[in-house]
């Protein structure tokens, strides 16, 4: 199959774009920025020759969009909601202009879209879409306002054609470098990796090798389109996902931040605190009905299999198998998700 995966550059994408090659499909990646044969350039808002791609193309797979990895600022707020829009807008001109448009187009969204909740897990029947909450920073409404608008850009382009999948995925763990495990397991390995806030919120996650069956399991159901939850099914309360984190790296201690330790600590690492203190309980309800089984369902046994996949490829990076030497340690700043999609 021809995929097209425009924004396919970032962590996501990354994941994505290794696993399609190696099982022999054409992967083109749409970029700002692009390096090599399989990526072209465009810029996520007005169409241009890069919408050839699309025509003829088997599956489109539009991660575009702003990093969520920043303070929230109006400016950053608005970068978030405009390059989210824009690239779905844009994505879906192309197919309606495409004379063989793709037969299924797969736009990333959130589990954000969720409201912060403790007492059930949202699936894409019954969960409760977020906004209202009482009790919560106002500005946390307008990143649901930014998944509601994202899907909603994809839900009015006129494909009759093509089969439209809203992918509203929890944070996908990989052990690549610079990706929230490895944000995540740097604080744990540095013995910061207790509770935040009492750790009673819930952390939504989905094992990239899941993410990438699922996707697979997604482009081959015809019968299924809409929103789809891409998330595992062991969401657990942010203090047991950093004992278990803890306990894969071997790691006996993880002091806890309160509420203002965790503000300023998201201050200097140019992030901001709703990543870490919104509850996401999330369930993937329709997947689990159509029939997708995770290989990795739990987060202790995921974060060790995360862990050891680290562990080979810092062996290999220090020159074990083919002599490279070990890059060097970046600071904090520098190990923040480039492309976190929740």
């Amino acid at each position: 199959m021809k995929i097209v995966i425009p924004g396919g550059t970032g962590q996501v994408g990354a994941i994505l774009d290794r696993a399609l090659t190696a099982q022999g499909h054409d992967v083109v990646l749409l970029t700002r920025s692009p390096r090599g044969a399989r990526q072209v350039r465009w810029d996520g808002a007005t169409l241009g020759d890069w919408a050839r791609q699309i025509n003829g193309s088997d599956v489109v797979i539009n991660l575009a969009g702003r990093s969520v990895s920043c303070r929230y600022t109006p400016e950053n707020l608005d970068a978030m909601m405009r390059s989210r829009v824009e690239s779905a807008r844009v994505v879906g001109e192309a197919i309606a202009a495409a004379d063989r448009p793709p037969r299924v187009w797969m736009q990333m969204s959130t589990a954000t879209i969720y409201a912060h909740r403790f007492d059930a897990a949202n699936d894409e029947r019954d969960g409760v879409l977020g906004g209202g909450e009482h009790g919560v920073p106002g500005y946390w409404s307008y990143s649901v306002a930014i998944a509601q608008n994202w899907e909603a850009a994809q839900e009015r382009a006129a494909t009759p054609h093509t089969r439209k999948v809203a992918l509203r995925s929890a944070m996908v763990m990989s052990p690549d470098r610079g990706g929230v495990f490895d944000v995540l397991s740097w604080l744990a390995r540095l013995g910061l990796g207790g509770s935040v806030a009492g750790g009673g919120q819930y952390v939504s996650w989905i094992h990239d090798q899941d993410f990438v069956r699922a996707v697979c399991f997604l482009i081959d159901r015809d019968d299924l389109a809409g929103p789809v939850n891409l998330a595992a099914p062991g969401a657990v309360p942010q203090r047991e996902f950093m004992r278990a984190l803890r306990s894969a790296w071997r790691m006996p201690v993880g002091l806890p931040a309160t509420r203002l330790m965790a503000e300023v600590g998201a201050f200097v690492l140019r992030s901001d605190t709703e990543l870490l203190l919104k509850s996401r309980r999330v369930a993937p309800g329709r997947l689990s009905a159509a029939g997708f089984t995770f290989d990795h369902p739990g987060w202790p046994d995921a974060a060790v299999d995360l862990a050891l996949r680290r562990r080979h490829a810092g062996a290999v990076g220090r020159g074990g198998a083919h002599g490279r030497s070990h890059p060097h340690a970046r600071s904090p700043r520098d190990r923040l998700p480039g492309a976190v999609r929740e």
